[in-house]
This record gives structure tokens, sequence and C-alpha cells, in this order.
């Protein structure tokens, strides 16, 4: 009874720090959720399955919060569901089919350029400048957005700070408004899609759920409402620190793994 205890107080903490981290940086949560889970002695699939579970939580939990400021467009969400879930359903569907190592490496490299691009970019998202909003530039931005979904579905962490900066970058988004549609779009319905994908082709850790989702949404909600008192300066160094952290871990991973092979 005490080692179950002492398991569900671990999965709280572990969802509570990585779901307020996310929700303040606008992603990244399974950098510190999924290897929580695999250490503590889920397989890989198995924890990547109950992962998308526990996310969706976090979309819950900054939905509530960012729902109070009216930030969200609802047309605007809607074409960004409309090009994102297609990708998150065909990336769910293929991911055991990619090798892990690989996808691994790739995502550590492009996380790490995320946060140098932005730590280059000092103004970037400090501002509202909507762009790109023709419909040459609006096909350009859901293709890139269907790409994004697909690696959301296939690999484990990080792509909802892909979503975050592709909003600032092509859509002239500021940073704290890129995270309330990243976190609302990409960690409820995003998320919600590929947990079910996962789950009907896998076995999901049921008994481990309560935990996981109670800090979820008590994370999401508290790293929005961080997010919406701090104003996009904060956020933006958030974005580029978890950034940076996320793309070293995998990195590291990957070399581990090497080093074990």
């Amino acid at each position: 009874m005490l080692d179950d205890i002492a398991l569900q107080l671990a999965l709280l903490a572990a969802a509570l720090v990585a779901n307020l981290l996310s929700a303040l940086a606008g992603g990244g949560a399974g950098l510190v959720q999924l290897p929580v889970l695999i250490l503590l002695g889920l397989p890989f699939p198995l924890a990547l399955a109950t992962h998308k579970v526990a996310s969706v939580a976090l979309g819950i939990g900054a939905t509530l919060r960012h729902a109070r400021e009216k930030a969200l467009d609802w047309r605007f969400a809607s074409f960004i569901l409309a090009c994102g879930l297609p990708g998150v359903v065909l990336g769910a569907r293929v991911v055991l089919a990619i090798p892990a190592s690989l996808c691994t490496l790739l995502l550590g490299l492009l996380t790490i350029g995320l946060g140098l691009y932005s730590i280059a970019n000092p103004a970037l998202g400090q501002a509202s400048a909507p762009r790109h909003r023709d419909s040459a530039g609006m096909a350009i931005g859901g293709g890139v957005l269907f790409t994004i979904g697909f690696l959301n579905g296939s690999l484990t962490s990080g792509t909802g700070l892909f979503v975050t900066l592709w909003l600032v970058r092509w859509f002239g988004f500021d940073y704290s408004r890129a995270v309330a549609y990243t976190l609302i779009l990409v960690g409820l319905f995003w998320n919600s899609t590929g947990a079910i994908t996962l789950g009907l082709q896998g076995q999901i850790a049921w008994t481990w759920l309560p935990a996981l989702l109670a800090g979820s949404v008590a994370g999401g909600y508290l790293g929005a409402h961080l997010a919406i008192a701090k104003g996009s300066r904060v956020v933006k160094r958030c974005f580029e620190i978890l950034s940076l952290a996320m793309g070293a871990s995998l990195l590291w991973k990957v070399w581990q793994t090497g080093l074990a092979g």
C-alpha cells in the first residue's frame, strides 16, 4: 500500500511540474512526464499512450484559465484543427514503424534550433502583428501545421513548442496569444485525437492515470495563469529555456542509447 501511495505521489508531482512548465512555455510536457513514466517501469509504447491520455488534461486546465480571457478567434482555431488533426491521426498510426533513435535525434536538433532561433530574434513575438492571412499564406501555414500534427502523433514530446513558434513566426502572434492557442488546440484536441488513436492500437496504464490527470489539470491551469500574468517577454524566455533543455535531453537520450547498443 505504501509503495502504491509513493507511486501516485511521484506521478502527481511529475505531472504538476511538467504541465506547469508546458503551459507557461507553450509545450514540452513530455520532457519531464514521459521519461518519468518509463523510469517508473512502463515500457515505451505503454508509456507513450498513457502520456498522451494524461496530456489531454493539460489542455483542460489551460482552457479553464484562458477561456476567461476570451483569447481565441474560433474561426482561426478551427483552421488549426482542420490542418493539424489529420496529421496527428496519420502520425499516431505509423509511430511504431519509425526508427525511434532517428526520430529522437531529429526532434532534439530541431527543438534546440527553435530555442536558438528565438534567442537570436529578441523582438520576436513581443507584439501581435498579424500576417500571411491571404490564401497563399494560409495554405503554406496549414501545410506546416499538418506536418507538425504528424510529428505530434508520431513523436513523444515537444511538438507544442513547434506550433507556438510557427504561430509567432508565420502568422504574427505574440507569444502569450500563441501559447493560448497551442495549449487549447494542441493540448486538448490534438492530444486527445492522438491518445484515442494510440489507445486503440495498444494498452494504457489506467491505474496511473488519476494522479497524472490531476497533476496535469492543476499544472495546466497554474502555468496558463502565470503566462497571462507575466506577459510575452517572460513566456518567450521560458520557451527558449525549455526548448534548449528538452533538445539537450533528447540528444543525451540518443547518445546513451548508442552507448548501450
